[in-house]
């Protein structure tokens, strides 16, 4: 069975490139601008939800990954923050989240993040 994975990202074009990315490689990918997917996520049960730090008019990403980790229905769910601060591997320990990626980023570098965490 595909792992599932929730994307939400900032900016259309990084998302595009995730998300064809992650399909190659075999995931079940919701992806999204908004943090939408976050609220239907009992009926979607992924195994990673990826989140940008900075979406536009919404909850920050390490806010969302801070509330799943703390609802017990959904802290084993695996979640990566990405941002391109360079304070994100502080931003992500703070938030409780399982890893994160630099923007810009290596796709290699992603895809091995994604299925160490899925």
């Amino acid at each position: 069975m595909k792992k599932k994975v929730v994307l939400i990202q900032d900016n259309e074009d990084i998302l595009d490139i995730m998300d064809q990315v992650l399909k190659e490689e075999g995931f079940d990918v919701t992806s999204s601008l908004t943090t939408e997917p976050v609220e239907k996520i009992e009926e979607i049960e992924p195994d990673l939800v990826i989140v940008d730090d900075n979406i536009r008019g919404q909850k920050k990403g390490s806010e969302v990954i801070e509330e799943l980790k703390s609802d017990p229905v959904t802290e084993d769910v695996s979640a990566v923050l990405t941002s391109t601060s360079p304070d994100v591997p502080k931003k992500a320990k703070e938030c409780n989240a399982d890893d994160y990626i630099q923007k810009p980023f290596d796709i290699d570098h992603m895809i091995d993040v994604v299925k160490k965490n899925s």
